[in-house]
């Protein structure tokens, strides 16, 4: 069983920066991507940066150029690093991965088989 749980979530001002973290433990696929999801109240969820088994990259485009996404297989973790924050950035960040071979930009639009508890993330302006 694949289990995720993700931390580094906090409040910071606008223009701040956070690193998001998500422990993987289980996964033993070849193929398949990881990748970050937000959900702000009232809002649909959004896939906002994936990777795949090739360490291919994808990212929304409301993220593109301040987030980037990385994995290290020797710690079993997945980062979301996020700079230049935004207030509209705010939301619960939750980690997803899916073991179904997929690029990384199919994985932002599908809904992954395992998802961690989330972390929440808020910016205030």
């Amino acid at each position: 069983q694949v289990h995720l749980v993700e931390s580094g979530g906090d409040s910071v001002r606008a223009g701040g920066s956070l690193r998001l973290s998500c422990v993987y433990s289980g996964w033993t696929y070849s193929t398949g991507a990881m990748a970050w999801f937000r959900q702000a109240p009232g809002k649909q969820r959004e896939g906002v940066a994936a990777i795949d088994m090739n360490g291919n990259t994808a990212y929304s485009e409301s993220v593109k150029a301040r987030f980037t996404i990385a994995k290290d297989n020797a710690e079993n973790t997945l980062y979301l690093q996020m700079n230049s924050l935004k207030p509209e950035d705010t939301a619960m960040y939750y980690c997803a991965a899916d073991g179904v071979p997929m690029t990384a930009a199919h994985t932002l639009g599908v809904i992954p088989r395992y998802w961690g508890q989330g972390t929440q993330v808020t910016v205030s302006s």
